[in-house]
């Protein structure tokens, strides 16, 4: 695949190019059969629920293959497909698959996993030349990251631990090891190529409905990668590694308002100067699969562009770290130079230095604004609704974050009075003047969680950071939309003049 240039002296360009509104709901989220919501008619409705509310824009999480705890921020590949995101009734459509497992019966994820190998092997038997033609040129297309992910996948599954934990020769990646490897698992990394092809098959499907009804689709991408990862396996050299492939540090933030022992995450550091010796081929492959992807994308923890928390691997708690400088300037002209303008969003919450700031401006990156932040009565709040910019994205909320009404509820009844006089004391109960506080804000675009969209309390929060168990498993159900929602969103985008023209 060609990779696209720009000239050097590209100049920084925002990504939102009018006021729009948008929701925020994540794939899994979405209602259906299975274990969780995918690909198939539902996501499509969806786009339809979004066109009636008068939004175009939807948000949503990472969609990479997820280890255990299903985190969409700790993934087996930066550019890998979630196959569980996979319908399964174009495939019945398609004669590949000849029945739809039977998911009360069987357990969700293994149904589909065995009704995506059926379908394999009935596109073996009935493909017709044009749909294998399809797949040969996907595999050649996707080369520079399909190869290294379904051999690390098919590794993975073999071995049953981490990838540091191989053998010697599968851990380091000796030629010999890997030719054997491919030639024993040949059937397993056929299927594996399959299976992706299927995943961006049925995506590209999705973003041209999307986009034909006026939709920008709006990704996400965590800063740093899973440990246990196809990339950090294929190029070890890239992050801050020992020679066995232990991290010697790992990515967090130190202890702040919200947390006395800060947030461990764990996930390796990267090795930058490397990578700028390199120049910097790791993010321009991750940021062509993400324009593949998505119309718009949030980056991560940005302020790890321009510095970084450093902590020890042998620590346990983030307490303990150092601040290391990152090329964040570098970094983005050379993306610029290969992609032209980025459509890219920096999340920029929590503290910042005057040089993330700069940084971002440089970049001419929009940042973030969360209302539920806004009520701490600072003087200078940068969430209050009067200080935002264009240029800029407001949220109700994010996944991170209880829903609107949850969040509210927690208050006492002094900060819920400031909460209604901060906003104009509306007759409108919660969630909704936040929601019209987000839609009427000066920010270029307005995302509201689906959360907030149908007024659901606490127990339909998302995530809840630095608890293990028990998130991303929200979802919703058509029935649980009021009748009177898609007209009431519309006319607020209608009155703060968010509805894209005809």
């Amino acid at each position: 695949m060609a990779t696209p240039t720009a000239p050097s002296n590209a100049a920084p360009a925002t990504c939102l190019d009018r006021r729009r509104g948008g929701i925020l709901l994540h794939l899994t989220s979405l209602p259906g059969e299975g274990a969780c919501g995918d690909l198939g008619a539902d996501a499509y409705y969806f786009v339809n629920f979004l066109v009636d509310c008068g939004f175009s824009v939807w948000q949503m999480l990472p969609v990479g293959p997820t280890l255990v705890e299903r985190s969409p921020y700790q993934t087996s590949s930066v550019h890998a497909g979630n196959p569980r995101l996979i319908a399964l009734q174009p495939l019945l459509e398609k004669g590949w698959l000849a029945e739809a497992p039977d998911y009360a019966v069987d357990e969700p994820d293994a149904a589909k996993e065995h009704a995506l190998r059926h379908a394999w092997a009935g596109f073996h038997a009935r493909a017709r030349d044009t749909e294998r033609e399809t797949l040969a040129a996907f595999i050649a297309d996707n080369a520079y990251w399909l190869e290294d992910y379904v051999l690390f996948r098919a590794l993975r599954e073999e071995q049953e631990r981490p990838w540091w934990l191989w053998p010697v020769r599968l851990r380091d990646r000796e030629p010999k090891a890997l030719r054997e490897a491919r030639d024993q698992l040949s059937g397993e990394l056929d299927y594996l190529r399959f299976e992706q092809h299927l995943f961006f098959t049925q995506w590209q499907a999705l973003r041209d409905y999307a986009n034909a009804r006026g939709v920008k689709l709006f990704g996400d991408l965590p800063i740093f990668v899973a440990h246990d990862s196809a990339e950090v396996w294929a190029r070890p050299q890239d992050f801050d590694l020992d020679t066995d492939g232990h991290v010697r540090h790992v990515a967090g933030v130190p202890p702040d308002y919200f947390s006395a022992t800060g947030q461990r995450w764990g996930n390796p550091l990267y090795d930058w100067r490397h990578m700028e010796r390199n120049d910097f081929q790791f993010w321009i492959e991750r940021i062509r699969t993400q324009m593949r992807l998505f119309d718009l994308v949030r980056i991560d923890h940005f302020r790890g562009f321009e510095s970084y928390w450093q902590i020890p691997a042998e620590e346990s708690t983030a307490v303990t770290g150092t601040w290391v400088k990152a090329p964040g300037d570098a970094l983005f002209e050379r993306l610029r130079e290969v992609f032209g303008a980025l459509p890219l969003v920096a999340e920029d919450l929590g503290i910042l230095t005057p040089e993330v700031v700069a940084l971002r401006k440089r970049l001419g990156l929009p940042g973030m604004k969360v209302l539920q932040f806004a009520f701490s009565g600072e003087a200078e709040n940068p969430y209050v609704p009067f200080r935002h910019e264009r240029g800029s994205v407001v949220y109700t909320g994010t996944h991170d974050n209880d829903t609107t009404l949850g969040w509210f509820e927690s208050l006492d009844d002094g900060s819920k009075g400031y909460v209604y006089e901060l906003l104009g004391n509306s007759w409108e109960a919660m969630p909704w003047p936040l929601v019209r506080a987000a839609l009427g804000s000066r920010s270029d675009l307005a995302i509201i969680p689906m959360q907030d969209c149908l007024a659901l309390g606490a127990e339909h929060r998302m995530n809840l950071p630095g608890v293990a168990n028990g998130n991303w498993s929200w979802r919703f159900s058509w029935d649980m939309v009021p009748p009177e929602t898609p007209g009431r969103l519309r006319r607020m985008n209608e009155i703060y003049q968010r509805v894209p023209s005809p």
